[in-house]
């Protein structure tokens, strides 16, 4: 029988697997393991602790770290006591801390380290609820303890009243809030939403029907546990199924942890998948003629291969052995670049171009694109190993209900869609309406059940002529050109469509270098002629593929990146659009005038 809440999917983890490396971290240089008998003495102790502070069942208790074990710890000690968890971003700002921590009213914080408790800090006077403030690691500041006197504090707890944590664990139900999570809000104040224990339990059981995992396996956890996404998959399901887990150093370390941790399964968004096969095709375009005409001879067999394989038809004798050598002399190098042993990726949180997905299945690293919200536990729909269908999402799981309305939208209805925006009724019955679940996507379903998500309802454009244009498609199309990190389509209410382009700069240094160019300034080494051509010949290609509506007319090139840092982006690393319409409104303007 599966688990019906998370706490007792964390029991059942425990009874199943007990392994010397449940999970790995790299400290000092050299990556250690932490067996499941530490764990579970860690999460004891830790809970015991809260009890003896005086947490109670219902309260709220906020996390604000980056990825690491002690991120887990917090986590099930938490749920273990009946309480709710607030997981919130580490990379947002104090003033974005200080909203979610007065909205939630939160009985007690877990906190990193002094950076992440200077940002509480600021905002202690006006969170009358806060009570207390744990740190991971030791501080000496006086309204804070450490997470190892907690566990002090807990084991004397623990030797006075053995079970108390137990009972209390136990009598936590499915239909009891787990969490609160605060969605990163590409437009306006984030809402908090709240997932039931059984809402995410029951996801984690519907996942495991169709993503063979086992505890064989082991993964790389990179993506902000405060994300839904990598919390149900990348931990509840990988725990459940006593799966090894890595933690990375740091979203900029993932290339080389991949290359030391070997892992079989990995989940993350289109953008590290973006970034491998940009690299790959920099790699084979500046090697010799000879490298770069049997990369493309071996790209152009692996689309023909995927073609057959994805549409079941037969390969042939030819092809086949087209494939193998294609194999042997290039793509067998690209797995080995993520540890040589990986059985599958997941891939959420944003499209991926259905030529990456391609193009990493014919290189036998298959990418199962997925689709959810927060709102829903996350996962709606997924592509298998068995119903596999390159630029879509994939079927809905066993459980989840997906259908189109008259104007486009997706809804769903599940037992994965939330209890309701945390108090926010009105935002609640606007989005739930008589059981199914307003997505906000707009999307089709094929006659085999896929799943193909075509834009935001509220991202869509609709030109002074009266067109409806998608910009995600578009915008797609200039991301595939190496020289372009993210861009953003404009055009509601306009006469014509506009772009602001977002330059990859280690591609441009790239290329700068091979001239033997030196960059003094990049902005004007960007407004230079010779590189504004670069993206003017990119639009150019990306317009030949469009109707004439949908057709860009000026564009822009930014000098910088867009970073979570200065909020361009979301932590799932989708662009803010109504934060770069504000902040970039006058040069937007100019393609106007």
């Amino acid at each position: 029988m599966a688990a019906d809440t998370l706490n007792r999917l964390y029991r059942d983890a425990l009874a199943r697997h007990r392994k010397p490396d449940m999970f790995r971290r790299k400290v000092d240089g050299k990556w250690e393991s932490v067996s499941t008998d530490e764990f579970e003495i860690a999460v004891r102790e830790s809970a015991h602790g809260l009890v003896s502070l005086g947490v109670e069942k219902g309260d709220l208790v906020a996390l604000l770290s980056h990825n690491r074990l002690e991120w887990m710890q917090a986590d099930l000690a938490i749920l273990g006591v009946g309480a709710l968890v607030v997981p919130i971003y580490p990379t947002l700002l104090a003033n974005q801390v200080e909203y979610i921590l007065r909205d939630a009213a939160p009985t007690a914080v877990f906190v990193e380290d002094a950076g992440q408790l200077a940002k509480v800090d600021q905002a202690l006077e006006r969170i009358p609820s806060l009570r207390h403030i744990i740190c991971f690691e030791a501080t000496p500041h006086s309204e804070a303890i450490s997470l190892s006197k907690l566990r002090q504090l807990g084991e004397v707890h623990l030797r006075n009243h053995e079970g108390a944590v137990e009972e209390r664990a136990a009598a936590v139900t499915p239909e009891d809030a787990a969490t609160v999570i605060y969605t990163s809000g590409t437009t306006g104040n984030p809402k908090g939403v709240v997932l039931t224990h059984g809402n995410i339990a029951r996801n984690v059981s519907a996942c495991l029907e169709v993503l063979p995992v086992n505890s064989t396996d082991s993964c790389l956890s990179f993506l902000p546990l405060s994300h839904i996404l990598e919390r149900m998959a990348g931990y509840y399901l990988m725990l459940r199924q006593g799966v090894t887990i890595n933690f990375a150093q740091s979203v900029e370390t993932v290339a080389a942890d991949l290359a030391e941790t070997s892992p079989t399964v990995m989940i993350s968004v289109p953008r590290l998948y973006e970034k491998i096969y940009s690299r790959v095709l920099d790699a084979a375009s500046s090697g010799s003629p000879l490298k770069r005409k049997l990369f493309f001879w071996a790209k152009g067999v692996g689309e023909r291969w995927t073609a057959k394989k994805v549409a079941g038809e037969s390969v042939g004798p030819g092809l086949s052995l087209q494939q193998k050598i294609a194999d042997t002399l290039v793509f067998k190098k690209l797995r080995a670049r993520t540890g040589g042993r990986m059985r599958f990726f997941v891939s959420g949180g944003a499209p991926l171009a259905k030529e990456i997905a391609e193009f990493f299945y014919s290189a036998g690293l298959t990418i199962l694109e997925g689709y959810g919200l927060t709102e829903t536990s996350p996962v709606i729909t997924v592509n298998t190993h068995d119903r596999f269908r390159p630029g879509s999402v994939g079927p809905p799981v066993p459980g989840a209900e997906v259908r189109i309305a008259d104007d486009g939208e997706i809804l769903t209805r599940s037992p994965y869609v939330m209890k309701g925006y945390y108090k926010l009724p009105e935002e609640t019955a606007e989005t739930i309406v008589d059981g199914w679940l307003h997505t906000g996507d707009i999307g089709r379903i094929d006659d085999d059940g896929f799943l193909y998500i075509t834009d935001r309802k509220k991202a869509l454009l609709v030109t002074a002529g009266g067109k409806n244009v998608a910009p995600q498609p578009v915008e797609n199309e200039l991301k595939m050109n190496k020289y372009i990190s993210e861009a953003v389509l404009i055009g509601d209410r306009r006469k014509y469509l506009v772009v602001l382009l977002v330059p990859d700069l280690e591609q441009l240094r790239s290329y700068a270098a091979s001239r033997g160019v030196e960059i003094a300034n990049m902005a004007e080494f960007i407004a230079s002629d010779e590189v504004q051509d670069i993206y003017a010949r990119a639009v150019h290609e990306a317009n030949e593929n469009l109707a004439q509506f949908e057709r860009i007319k000026y564009f822009r090139v930014l000098d910088h990146e867009f970073t979570l840092e200065d909020g361009h982006l979301t932590p799932s690393l989708k662009v803010k659009r109504k934060v770069v319409v504000e902040r970039y409104a006058d040069l937007i303007e100019e393609m106007y005038v």
